[in-house]
C-alpha cells in the first residue's frame, strides 16, 4: 500500500512531553461499533465485559542510551560517541545505533561512563552496528542502571529525558529487562484501576516483546512492501496460552493492551493456526490493512504518529478510513498523542 494514505496533519503541541497524573487520568476515545465516545481510562471496566482477558507486556526498559568516546590513537583524534542499544544477542554483544557512525570501524574499543566498555565487533549495511561489551549478565545491567539514560523518542523534548522518565516511562507491569521503549498502553494503569478491572471480573495475562528499533524508525519508502521490520524478541508463557484458551471457551475477549502484545499473539497465531500456544522466539512482523487478525479482539493503544508503522497497525485492525475519522476526532478535540498522550479503545 502507499506509505501517504496512512498521512494526516498532526499540530505538533499535541505530541505529549509529560504523562498526565494519576496515571489512569488520562482520556480514552472508545471507536465502538455505534461511533466515537469520548471516555477516560478509569471507565475501561465499564467498556469492558465479565470474562474478558487483558494482556499485558511485562518488558521492562533498560537505560540503553550511552554517552562515551571512541580514544584517540594512531593519530586519531578522541571522538565523542552516543550509542543507543537496540536488541541483546547473548554474550556481551549488542544490536545497537552511534553516532558518529562513520568514525567508527570494527576493532574500535569505546569506553562509556562507569566502567563500561566495548568493541566494535561489526559494522551492517543497515548503519547499525553490533558492540561486544567486557562486561556482561547482572554486572552489565547495573553497570548500564547508572551509566544510561532512558531512551526517549525524539518527539519528546528532543529525546533528552531526566531523572523523573526513569519512573514515567515504565509500566505497572514492567518486570524483564530489555525493551528501549516502554509499551505505553500500558502507561496508564494504576493499582486502583487494577483493583476495579478485578472487581468488575476482568482476568489480566502477560507476555513479553522487548520493544526494539521499529519504534524509532520512520517509515522512508513509498511503498509498505518496501519497508523492513527490526526482529524483537518475545515469549508467551504457558499460563498466558491457557488462559487465553479459557477465556475463548467462556465466550470472552482477548483486549491487547498495546501494539507490542497484539504484534507478539497474532505472530503466534499465525504460525499455529490460529492457536495461541507456549512460544519464544524472534518476531518482524508488519501488519498493514488486508491482515487477517486471529487472536485479539480488542485493542487499547495509545494515539500514534502519522505514516509510522503503528498507525498501519491500527488502521488494519480497525479500518483506514475509521481510523482517520477517530484521529480526526482526536485532534479537534486537543487529545495528546504519543507515548505519554493519552489512548482509545479499538473494538473489530
Amino acid at each position: 500500500m502507499r506509505v501517504d494514505l496512512f498521512d494526516f496533519a498532526l499540530p505538533g503541541e499535541l505530541i505529549a512531553q509529560r504523562p498526565v497524573q494519576p496515571r489512569d487520568s488520562a482520556r480514552l476515545l472508545d471507536v465502538a461499533p455505534d461511533g466515537l465516545h469520548d471516555r477516560s481510562m478509569r471507565d475501561l471496566p465499564a467498556l469492558l465485559r465479565r470474562g474478558d482477558l487483558l494482556v499485558f507486556n511485562d518488558t521492562k526498559v533498560i537505560p540503553a542510551r550511552l554517552q562515551g568516546v571512541r580514544p584517540g590513537s594512531s593519530g586519531r583524534r578522541d571522538v565523542a560517541i552516543e550509542a543507543l542499544l537496540i536488541r541483546d544477542l547473548g554474550h556481551g554483544r549488542w544490536l545497537c545505533f552511534a553516532r558518529p557512525t562513520k568514525r567508527l570501524r570494527p576493532g574500535d574499543r569505546l569506553t562509556f561512563a562507569e566502567a563500561l566498555a566495548a568493541t566494535v565487533d561489526t559494522k551492517n549495511a543497515d548503519g547499525s552496528l553490533v558492540l561486544a561489551f567486557e562486561t556482561t549478565g547482572a554486572a552489565f545491567l547495573a553497570a548500564l542502571g547508572r551509566a544510561g539514560a532512558v531512551p526517549l523518542p525524539p518527539y519528546i523534548r528532543s529525546g533528552i529525558a531526566d531523572a523523573q522518565d526513569r519512573a514515567d516511562y515504565q509500566t505497572l507491569f514492567a518486570r524483564r529487562d530489555g525493551s528501549v521503549a516502554a509499551p505505553t498502553a500500558g502507561l496508564h494503569f494504576t493499582p486502583a484501576l487494577m483493583a476495579a478491572l478485578e472487581q468488575a471480573g476482568i482476568a489480566t495475562a502477560g507476555v513479553t516483546l522487548h520493544v526494539g528499533a521499529g519504534t524509532f524508525q520512520p517509515v522512508r519508502v513509498d511503498d509498505t512492501d518496501a519497508h523492513a521490520m527490526h526482529a524483537e524478541w518475545g515469549e508467551v508463557p504457558d499460563e498466558t496460552a491457557r488462559a487465553i484458551d479459557r477465556t475463548r471457551a467462556a465466550g470472552g475477549r482477548i483486549v491487547s493492551i498495546g501494539t507490542t502484545a497484539l504484534r507478539l499473539l497474532e505472530t503466534v497465531a499465525r504460525t499455529h493456526d490460529g492457536a495461541i500456544v507456549r512460544w519464544a522466539g524472534e518476531t518482524d512482523i508488519f501488519i498493514v490493512p488486508g491482515f487477517r487478525f486471529r487472536a485479539v479482539d480488542l485493542l487499547l493503544t495509545n494515539f500514534h504518529l502519522p505514516r509510522s508503522t503503528l498507525f498501519m497497525l491500527v488502521a488494519a485492525f480497525a479500518g483506514l478510513e475509521r481510523m482517520k475519522a477517530a484521529y480526526g476526532h482526536a485532534i479537534e478535540r486537543r487529545y495528546r498523542f504519543y507515548s505519554y498522550g493519552d489512548c482509545c479503545l479499538l473494538h473489530r
